[in-house]
């Protein structure tokens, strides 16, 4: 479904991403871990053509996305929900919602949609009415992941979804990654806590000062003695 290909990135001049290559398979949910500042959310943001591509391919459902604008990525089948939220503070649920459901061809499905997200994240329909800026930061989290629902995806790009929640609350929202997948949503999924991240996942990525250096299933990701020092504290 996603292919990325001798990818490299900069930020003007300065090059961030060097030679990336990655695939998702349709269906699966694949990991991406790394430390702080090792280009997890650069790679995010040029994979939704929000950085120019200097060099190297992005290919979604076989669509060159070098020759598709930022707007139009939503229309292609692929959500993001971006690290810190960003959700309206002054806006209801129910209205960031329907936010999220601004391409055409989900109009007319927009109804359906929010009650599916309703079944998904009960506690947001006990809240559709109050304003997003009062939720806990779970149920923020939870706002976030169902407004990238509204554009019906086929591919949901998550950016550290676990960033400063209770572990209660990191578990619930994994279960949820899990059953959206079960839904049939393919899943990239950008974590700092690499043990959860693996542990809800496939195949996973390593990412370390712009590089990929290892690629591997989830299981033996989690066995291996690099990772589990590195990222595990074991």
């Amino acid at each position: 479904m996603l292919r990325v290909s001798n990818l490299h990135v900069y930020y003007g001049d300065a090059q961030v991403l060097w030679n990336i290559n990655l695939h998702i398979a349709s269906g699966e949910v694949c990991t991406l871990i790394g430390a702080n500042s090792g280009g997890k959310t650069t790679l995010l943001k040029a994979i939704c053509r929000l950085l120019p591509i200097r060099q190297g391919s992005i290919f979604l459902s076989g669509v060159d996305l070098r020759d598709v604008e930022a707007h139009e990525i939503l229309s292609l089948g692929l959500s993001m929900v971006p690290e810190g939220r960003r959700i309206f503070p002054s806006m209801t649920v129910e209205e960031n919602l329907k936010i999220g459901a601004y391409i055409r061809s989900v109009w007319g499905k927009k109804d359906k949609l929010l009650e599916k997200n309703y079944q998904l994240f009960p506690r947001l329909e006990e809240r559709r009415q109050q304003l997003a800026g009062t939720l806990s930061g779970g149920e923020r989290q939870m706002l976030a992941i169902a407004r990238a629902l509204m554009s019906n995806p086929q591919i949901l790009l998550l950016d550290e979804p676990s960033l400063g929640l209770a572990p209660k609350i990191v578990e619930h929202v994994m279960e949820t990654v899990q059953a959206i997948n079960q839904n049939g949503v393919t899943i990239l999924l950008v974590e700092q806590n690499a043990n959860i991240a693996l542990r809800v996942s496939q195949r996973g990525y390593v990412i370390e000062s712009g590089r990929i250096v290892m690629e591997d299933r989830s299981d033996a990701l989690l066995n291996n003695q690099r990772i589990k020092e590195a990222y595990l504290g074991l």
